[in-house]
């Protein structure tokens, strides 16, 4: 029962669409109807701009974050016996496929990002290093995003926590499935790249 309860409340706070929210009520913009089209924080950096981008990311990363904490909260009050990243990852899928949005949702990378925070604060540190120079290196969000769903899952194989390992490795693998027409487009060289002014 805790977990079909905490599974429920991690599903409906990664539906919020943020990057939808921020959009209609701060720009009357829909962000599905411009740029890619994806209910993420990079789209909405696009569309709607830096600070707009930045408020989507840290509100998609918390939706994580607060996911994994809220059982951690309640067994301060009641016996809770639940794996606070199994819970996190539905928040996960209801980022990817919102019912609050029509199930289509971001591509899951500052949520899944939001629960390693929750879980494990110093590997989210790490990856957000790594995050931040392969973006500043190669100027892909999408490239960056991949590798540092690789970089985490390679610095997990040596945390001997095999929970944590297998989740991440499963986040990663999702990570690049939603990346396909991102990876199809960086060899083409089509793939739209940041700018730092």
């Amino acid at each position: 029962m805790d977990y079909i309860i905490f599974i429920i409340i991690a599903y409906l706070l990664g539906s919020i669409p943020f990057a939808l929210i921020v959009g209609k009520v701060g720009y009357k913009i829909d962000v599905r109807e411009h740029g890619s089209g994806n209910l993420g924080a990079t789209n909405a950096f696009r569309v709607l701009g830096k600070k707009a981008g930045i408020i989507v990311t840290l509100a998609d990363i918390l939706k994580g974050t607060i996911a994994t904490l809220v059982p951690l909260f309640v067994g301060l009050f009641y016996d809770v016996e639940v794996s606070r990243l199994l819970v996190g990852i539905f928040a996960v899928l209801g980022h990817t496929y919102p019912i609050f949005a029509k199930f289509k949702g971001g591509k899951a990378v500052a949520t899944s990002g939001g629960i390693i925070l929750g879980v494990n604060p110093l590997l989210f540190l790490a990856i957000l290093a790594t995050f931040l120079l392969t973006l500043y290196l190669f100027k892909y969000v999408s490239l960056a995003s991949m590798v540092t769903g690789v970089v985490a899952t390679i610095i997990t194989l040596f945390l001997n926590d095999w929970l944590l390992f297998i989740m991440i490795l499963s986040l990663t693998i999702f990570v690049l499935y939603r990346h396909k027409d991102n990876i199809k487009r960086i060899k083409n060289k089509t793939e739209p790249k940041i700018t730092w002014m």
